[in-house]
């Protein structure tokens, strides 16, 4: 069953790959009436945006179908690969687009009609920047890495329009139109920087890199709402699967709560963590028995079994939380 937060992802990326196809149509358009190389390559770039849309379309559905047995943690990682596909296909156009515009410098064409093309480039403009600013909206909602990508792409589409159409301008006024040739190759440069960036953050998600900002996030909810049997947290990771996220941890607990209580104090973390963070949270909790080294860091005023007095509370943080180590006052290593 897909969830409403899904089917609103489809539905938007459904809309945002018409729209693309309108587009490319309309630059194509804008391509054949100048004949110039600097609109060409807006052009072909729409060409990946079309493909990549119909990709990330098709992406966003297969992420959102349920976990099963071949797929125990979802199918959110359909998502990177989506965006390193885009990516690879924008660094290719980047080349593509230079390695033309080079080739016209030696063999110039003639420019026609330069006016409706900074009228058509000004509109295509327009229309992606609130495209990639509504793409990038409901991806920070959704947490779709796959839709941040595709708006910053579409903004990126937007900075380029904006030179585009003053290169046009300055042609149409100034007569020279060599200027066409070298705004192409700027603009594939711009291609292949977006390109590049798309393929590495596509990368860093694939190889599980650290989130640091959902890492920091976790750490000041568990701060804020700690409990006093919540003794020391540590070995905290954090797994991103697409919208869905993994998160496995050892939480410190007074050694003589029963099974049922210490799993009660497990829960209550869990119903935290999602009340804070939605409900596309999975935990991993792992339960540990207290020690002597822990007292000093233990405040739990219930505790008739201590063998230590209190002296101070520990605040978690990113340095402390991460290591597979349990605390006590001494410094980590």
């Amino acid at each position: 069953m897909i969830s409403e937060a899904a089917s609103n992802k489809i539905r938007t990326m459904r809309v945002m790959l018409l729209f693309s196809i309108i587009l490319m149509g309309i630059k194509f358009a804008a391509y054949f009436l100048t004949n110039s190389n600097a609109v060409l390559s807006d052009a072909l770039e729409s060409i990946i945006n079309v493909t990549a849309g119909a990709f990330a379309l098709y992406s966003v559905y297969f992420a959102s179908k349920p976990r099963d047995a071949d797929h125990p943690y979802g199918h959110g990682k359909i998502e990177n690969i989506s965006a390193g596909f885009e990516g690879a296909l924008i660094f290719f156009a980047g080349i593509s687009i230079i390695a033309k515009a080079v080739y016209d410098l030696y063999y110039p064409n003639n420019i026609l009609y330069l006016d409706f093309g900074i009228i058509i480039s000004s509109f295509a403009g327009i229309c992606n920047f609130f495209m990639g600013y509504f793409l990038i909206k409901k991806g920070k909602k959704y947490d779709s890495m796959l839709m941040i990508a595709d708006g910053k792409h579409l903004i990126s589409d937007t900075i380029s329009s904006i030179g585009l159409i003053a290169g046009l301008a300055l042609m149409f006024f100034t007569k020279i139109y060599w200027i066409d040739n070298l705004l192409a190759m700027l603009f594939g440069g711009v291609i292949l920087k977006t390109g590049y960036q798309l393929i590495k953050e596509a990368l860093t998600g694939l190889l599980d890199e650290a989130d640091t900002e959902k890492l920091n996030q976790i750490i000041k909810i568990f701060n804020n709402s700690r409990s006093t049997k919540w003794i020391d947290i540590h070995n905290l990771r954090v797994l991103k699967h697409g919208t869905l996220l993994h998160v496995d941890c050892h939480v410190t607990l007074p050694w003589f709560l029963s099974l049922e209580e210490a799993h009660k104090e497990v829960k209550e973390m869990e119903k935290i963590i999602i009340k804070n963070m939605g409900d596309e949270v999975e935990f991993f909790i792992h339960a540990d028995p207290c020690k002597p080294t822990s007292c000093p860091i233990c405040n739990e005023p219930n505790c008739n079994q201590r063998q230590k007095p209190f002296l101070k509370k520990l605040e978690w943080d990113f340095k402390n939380l991460l290591p597979n180590l349990s605390h006590g006052l001494d410094p980590l290593p």
